[in-house]
């Protein structure tokens, strides 16, 4: 791995690594059990993003670990107002937070990327863009199946 590379893998390492401490400072401000879970949940997949860097740094992955998925863009994040954080924060504006915090990064990501031409460097950053939106599409269906409750009516 060429130098350049490794420094932008330090980055995102950095980044992941300030992830997951936003995430277990999140979890402390709910006091639902669903949404702590949830948010201990993204917190987890942060570390899981940091070891696989720190893996692909190593060298132990090939370019078939750079796949991307098909994501849902719901873009709730886009159009809502991220809340403030307080002592006391609802289950849905926790999610919509961490919604907001994907949002963040997955922009970080997609722009890194657009600065580097196809190579190595653009595919591993597209590939953490592509992670950082299923984690923001997975914080916007809480954040809706939360702040929208299904009713007997339908």
């Amino acid at each position: 791995m060429d130098a350049h590379l490794c420094k932008l893998v330090d980055t995102a390492i950095a980044r992941e690594e300030e992830a997951y401490r936003f995430y277990t400072e999140l979890r402390e401000r709910v006091s639902d059990p669903a949404a702590r879970d949830a948010i201990q949940w993204v917190a987890g997949e942060e570390v899981r993003h940091k070891e696989f860097l720190v893996r692909y740094r190593a060298g132990e992955f090939g370019a078939g670990a750079l796949r991307l998925s098909d994501v849902i863009a719901t873009r709730i994040a886009e159009h809502m107002a991220e809340p403030e954080r307080s002592a006391q924060m609802s289950s849905a504006e926790v999610f919509l937070t961490a919604a907001h915090r994907e949002l963040r990064s997955h922009r970080f990501y997609t722009e890194l990327a657009g600065q580097h031409a196809t190579g190595e460097a653009r595919d591993m950053l597209l590939k953490m863009a592509n992670e950082e939106l299923k984690h923001k599409e997975k914080m916007e269906y809480l954040y809706a199946n939360t702040a929208f409750p299904q009713t007997s009516g339908g």
